[in-house]
């Protein structure tokens, strides 16, 4: 009972940080539209990671060891597969041309939508496990429950991370005109393919129309939902609990604002991201599909995926040193 009471509580905190820190964001800090330079951006990042991390501690003291665990390794992992989705953010607006002082509106609302589509893909998946559990059966005297949409997760993270890792093909631009997002909003409303500042609708000779913006959203919104068929079925090998797979992921996400404005003048510090997020994947369907007959610690779980993302970024940054060396160097020969 003590334990459902501390869940409770702990969902009540997590709600009213939420709400107090996306109200302080949206009418004290961004009530007008404007660029989002790049100290505010790494200000504001700071203060959701740290956010994320704190909570952490406040679930390690009031839930233990193994439930911060879990909660940790769902955040980095929501976290690192959240910043490949973000260099299709900056494709987006590329194609669209949007204005830089817009793309913050787009993106709050982006995550908005995203927050209430996590929450119905975490609970509703949690419900579809409980429920998807075969006959149990012996082996060398040991008892095996296998659980077929855990096992169906594991294959296709080991599928998503295999893909990942293959080259793609550069000379192939996609075109955001066709995609489902563009298709749903000019079916659903008359579109003027036109910015009318940061509004999502306008009225024009009398008739009510949506705006360019409006369409940019439903395609952040669109790429966001496909993104988390790949994030969500992840940690779902990482815990079974709905309070720690939420916070995690909903704290994961909501610095994604902040960062995407580092992010877009700081390409070359993620070089090597794809192939951490592609060995993450298949060791989270690994770790689904081995689950019936071995359990790994979320504590080793946590290490090994703290270990790909750190091993990852220091040599990107070390890739990206020596390119911007070489650089220098053939540009100071040619001044002589």
């Amino acid at each position: 009972m003590d334990y459902f009471k501390e869940e409770g509580f702990t969902l009540i905190s997590f709600g009213l940080i939420i709400i107090s820190m996306l109200a302080i964001d949206l009418f004290l800090f961004n009530r007008k539209a404007r660029k989002i330079n790049i100290k505010e951006a790494l200000f504001w990042s700071i203060i959701w990671i740290g956010l994320g991390l704190l909570f952490g501690l406040y679930l390690f003291f009031n839930l233990g060891v193994e439930k911060a665990s879990q909660y940790y390794t769902a955040f980095l992992i929501e976290k690192a597969l959240s910043v490949d989705n973000l260099f299709v953010f900056i494709m987006v607006f590329k194609f669209f041309k949007v204005p830089d002082k817009y793309q913050h509106k787009v993106l709050f609302y982006g995550i908005i939508g995203a927050i209430v589509m996590r929450a119905i893909f975490i609970f509703f998946g949690i419900t579809l496990i409980e429920l998807s559990y075969l006959p149990s059966f012996e082996i060398w005297g040991n008892t095996i429950r296998i659980n077929f949409i855990l096992t169906l997760f594991g294959f296709f993270l080991l599928y998503a991370g295999w893909k990942s890792l293959l080259p793609e093909d550069e000379g192939d631009q996609e075109d955001y005109n066709n995609t489902i997002g563009t298709k749903i909003i000019h079916k659903l409303f008359p579109v003027d393919p036109k910015f009318h500042g940061d509004k999502f609708f306008v009225r024009i000779n009398g008739r009510k129309l949506a705006t360019q913006l409006l369409v940019v959203l439903a395609v952040i919104e669109i790429t966001d939902l496909l993104f988390a068929v790949d994030s969500i079925p992840a940690i779902f090998a990482v815990s079974n609990d709905p309070i720690i797979l939420y916070t995690s992921n909903i704290f994961a996400i909501l610095g994604l604002r902040a960062l995407y404005f580092l992010l877009a003048s700081a390409f070359d510090l993620f070089g090597y991201l794809k192939y951490g997020l592609a060995f993450i994947l298949a060791f989270i369907g690994l770790k689904m599909i081995i689950s019936s007959f071995y359990h790994i610690p979320s504590s080793i779980s946590l290490g090994i995926v703290g270990s790909i993302l750190t091993f990852c970024l220091i040599l990107s940054i070390k890739k990206h040193k020596s390119q911007r060396t070489q650089y220098e160097t053939i540009t100071n020969n040619k001044k002589f």
